[in-house]
């Protein structure tokens, strides 16, 4: 498998920065690339290359596909990727997975079933400077670890209908913002044990700034934030006994970490990542259909599943419901 053929569903702000990466990933070509709309399709191709598909059903039936990348609206993620699935297609998927652990339990069983890849896409998990502050941390340069802070927020200046604040498009800081923080503590602190969060709802609908303290099963605490209402530093640190790792704002594309430790001693580690960021995450999928792999080591399912059952228990626990979880 020499070049590795991409499709991808959605024309949207994030498809778009998707399709952009991949023409900086090396031996990728996007092939095919699907929407509702004939003519958006054809615009986006247009502008990126590749077929244009006027329906999902026809890019996940096509026969010179490799893996398609969901980048469609969150509550349409489980139905795209059992689609894409069942198409035969290896899939990489948006994050948040799904909308809830339930509907993550039914892609990845489907993914199994099937033995085809399949992976969440938390682009920043990939980042050259996320996996140096991950290779110092483990390394023990900053000692046991014992918390990590993290928040991300800013000010929504959009309409009750933006994907941001609709319901019915999965909108709320909790999904779209709070999956970050949530996802590195546990890459950097482990599994999650116990969690306590408190959240302002918007006429009981959307989550508009959440908060959650994380106890994990390491014994570390992890405290996070996200913020619709206001812009805060985007940083994220993870405190050792011997000092600390503080990722540069903002957090979830930084290109640089700072280490600073109880000798005094303090130093910057630059580590730029390739074209806008999203290349890393590709790569690893190439990478892994190369190999043969069903997972990504990186970001393995089980991981995934774990992280979709501590935002049920968080929203469970702040009032925020979505109508994919049922009545």
């Amino acid at each position: 498998m020499s070049t590795i053929r991409w499709g991808i569903f959605s024309t949207g702000k994030i498809a778009r920065a998707f399709a952009a990466a991949l023409r900086d990933t090396p031996d990728a070509v996007l092939a095919g690339v699907a929407s509702r709309s004939a003519d958006k399709a054809a615009a986006f191709c247009d502008e990126f290359g590749g077929q244009p598909y006027g329906s999902y059903e026809a890019l996940a039936a096509a026969t010179d596909i490799d893996v398609i990348y969901i980048g469609t609206p969150h509550p349409q993620h489980a139905a795209n990727a059992l689609l894409a699935l069942d198409g035969g297609k290896a899939v990489l998927c948006e994050k948040p997975f799904t909308m809830n652990r339930r509907e993550a339990e039914a892609v990845v069983a489907k993914a199994r079933a099937k033995k085809l890849f399949l992976m969440e896409a938390m682009w920043s998990r990939f980042l050259p400077a996320l996996e140096a502050a991950k290779q110092i941390v483990e390394a023990g340069e900053i000692g046991a670890v014992t918390q990590l802070t993290a928040d991300f927020g800013f000010t929504a200046h959009v309409g009750p209908e933006h994907r941001l604040l609709n319901p019915e498009l999965g909108g709320g800081a909790l999904l779209d913002l709070g999956i970050y923080p949530l996802s590195l503590a546990a890459w950097f602190l482990g599994p999650v044990a116990d969690v306590r969060a408190f959240g302002e709802l918007r006429d009981g609908a959307i989550d508009t700034h959440t908060g959650f303290l994380l106890r994990h099963e390491s014994g570390a605490i992890s405290n996070c934030t996200a913020s619709l209402r206001g812009r805060s530093p985007v940083e994220l640190t993870v405190v050792g006994e011997r000092g600390f790792v503080r990722v540069h704002s903002m957090f979830y594309r930084a290109q640089a970490i700072t280490v600073e430790k109880d000798d005094g001693s303090k130093r910057t580690v630059e580590a730029p990542y390739l074209g806008n960021g999203y290349v890393h995450e590709a790569l690893e999928v190439q990478r892994c259909l190369r190999a043969g792999l069903t997972e990504s080591p990186r970001m393995p399912l089980d991981a995934t599943l774990h992280l979709m059952g501590v935002l049920d228990t968080i929203r469970s626990q702040i009032g925020l419901r979505y109508t994919a979880d049922g009545p």
